[in-house]
Formats: structure tokens, C-alpha cells, sequence
């Protein structure tokens, strides 16, 4: 979810569920440790829970970027072994990672180390190219329990590093969750959550049947009430943080105003709002005037006001 999942659009979901784990884009540990952008892990105390995404496979220089998350108060950090882009291929982290189980293993016992009494974890797919997904899977988590991580999130899908772009590989290698299912039970101490292709709630109740949990990326982007309106009490068992859609959009109006006040712009978190009503009467309206009215010089919260006009107009 990398330029997707900023503190604006983790706010904005907070809103929605008060229970859901919420993760950062993937940050890279050279940027954190030799680049000088420390300001990537800035978030607000309000998003808790919320989990650092690392990507790296330097396991020094990991280490490092785990102390820093930790010391600014992240739930978790995690070790992406899993996005197939050519940026993180160049770099040598994300998916192709997954063809390197021994450094894998030398990163996460790092990092473990690093992190005291803040739990590490990890993501990673199923295997990649050409690799059997029924030896290499269990192989990476035994490595990974091994070195101290006993939760990991897996996308129940193999990646293709040449030959599938990024969105590709997202939709096209096939899912396997019968084999996500047997790590779970080839592996009962830890903690599994499954990721890939999951629409819809009714879909992540399934899952649960079978897992520890559930990731849900880009269904809860596009359509994010449909997916943490009620997922606190559907699958927490706790009461519901909002009641509906409208009122999940006035309540970002004062990390707006704050964001304004800053000199940030208006779009920079409506952007991330426009799937509120996806599906429902007045859905057109609401992102067309967010898509135009944000990016105005000036832009401010009636903006906001004038795009939940429209939907009222078209639910009457």
C-alpha cells in the first residue's frame, strides 16, 4: 500500500473502527537510517493501534530502523517480505526476499532484538516463480519462528517477480488459502493472519473460521465502510465506533482544520475519502466534487459540506 496508507488515510480509518490494526506504507530502513527521513514515521497518538512497515534486508540497518519506530511508540513492526514492485526488487526486500530464507531469518532475529517488548512480525506470499509453495512456505516460517517472530500475515498468493506487474500480481497467480490453513496447522503457536483477495467482511468471518486473522488492503481503501463500519463489532465483539458514513465525515473535519492550519492541502486527505460512499445513491457526486473542489486554491472544509450535500440530495 505503498502512497496509500499515510497518516491522513490510517486517520480517516480510525474513524471508522476503533479495533482494526492499521499499518503504514512500507518504509525502507535506508530511508529511515541513512536518508534522513525520520519524519516518515511521524503518526498521531490517535491512530493507535498502528503498525511500522519496514522494508530492507540489511539486518543492522533494520535493527536500527526497529529501534526508531519503537522508540516513537509503534504496536508492531513488521518485515515485509512480500510486495513483488520493481522498487522493492531493485533493492533487494519485498517478495524476492522470499528466495533468501536464511537472511530473512538474520533480519527478524535482528530486529527482535531491537524491539525489547514490542512484537515483530512479518508478511510475506506464498513463494515466487518457480518455487513450490508447499516446501518453501513452511520452510520460511519455521525460520521465522526459529528467530524469535511467531506472527505473520500471508498473501495467500505466489508472486511473479518477471513477467506480472505489481497489479498482476495482485489478481492474476491463483489463491491458495488451503495451503495458508495447513500452515496454521502445521504451525499451532502462531499467530496467522491471511491477506489477498478478501472483499468483504462476510469474506474475513470465513477466514476466521479456519486463522488468527485477517488483512484487508485494498477493499478497505476503495470501499472502507463497507469493510470497518461494523468491524468492531462483527469481529471484535465491541461496540461500533461510528454509526454511518456521514458521521465518519464530519468527524475527520478537525484533522482537516488541523492539517490546513499546517499549510498542508485539503486533497492531501479527502484523496482518501472518496470510496465513503461507494456504491450508494449519490456515490458520483460525492467524488467528483472532493476530486475537483480539494485541488482549488483555498480549498477548506466546505468542500467537505458541499460533497455530503450532494449525497443528501440523491438519497431523498
Amino acid at each position: 500500500m505503498m502512497d496509500w496508507t499515510d497518516r491522513h488515510c490510517r486517520a480517516f480509518h480510525r474513524v471508522l473502527s476503533r479495533q482494526a490494526l492499521l499499518y503504514t506504507e512500507m518504509v525502507t530502513s535506508a530511508a529511515l537510517v541513512r536518508g534522513g527521513a525520520g519524519h516518515l514515521l511521524d503518526f498521531d497518538t490517535a491512530e493507535h493501534p498502528v503498525a511500522l512497515q519496514l522494508g530492507g534486508s540489511d539486518p543492522i540497518e533494520l535493527a536500527e530502523a526497529t529501534a526508531m519506530g519503537v522508540a516513537c511508540g509503534y504496536a508492531e513492526v513488521n518485515l515485509n517480505v512480500g510486495c513483488p514492485s520493481d522498487r522493492v526488487q531493485s533493492g533487494c526486500f519485498g517478495a524476492v526476499l522470499m528466495e533468501r530464507p536464511a537472511l530473512v531469518a538474520e533480519c527478524l532475529y535482528a530486529m527482535v532484538r531491537a524491539a525489547g517488548d514490542v512484537p515483530v512480525t512479518m508478511k510475506c506470499r506464498i513463494g515466487v516463480d518457480d518455487q513450490d509453495p508447499a516446501v518453501i512456505l513452511p520452510d520460511l516460517l519455521a525460520r521465522m519462528t526459529d528467530a524469535g517472530v511467531n506472527r505473520v500475515t500471508v498473501h495467500a498468493r505466489k508472486a511473479w517477480l518477471q513477467g506480472l506487474s505489481p497489479k498482476e500480481n495482485r489478481e492474476v497467480p491463483p489463491l491458495d488459502y488451503a495451503l495458508v490453513y495447513a500452515m496454521k496447522d502445521r504451525f499451532p503457536g502462531l499467530h496467522l493472519s491471511v491477506n489477498g483477495g478478501i472483499a468483504t467482511l462476510e469474506d474475513a468471518l470465513a477466514h476466521l473460521e479456519h486463522v488468527d486473522g485477517v488483512m484487508v488492503g485494498r477493499a478497505a481503501y476503495h470501499d472502507p465502510a463497507a469493510i470497518l463500519l461494523e468491524a468492531d463489532s462483527r469481529i471484535f465483539g465491541q461496540s461500533d465506533t461510528c454509526p454511518d458514513r456521514v458521521t465518519a465525515a464530519l468527524r475527520m473535519v478537525p484533522h482537516i482544520e488541523a492539517h490546513l492550519a499546517q499549510g498542508g492541502k485539503l486533497a492531501q486527505v479527502t484523496r482518501h475519502m472518496l470510496g465513503l460512499f461507494a456504491g450508494l445513491p449519490g456515490a458520483r457526486g460525492w467524488r467528483r466534487t472532493l476530486s475537483e473542489g480539494a485541488h482549488r486554491p483555498g480549498a477548506g472544509v466546505d468542500v467537505l459540506h458541499a460533497a455530503l450535500d450532494r449525497v443528501a440530495r440523491a438519497a431523498a
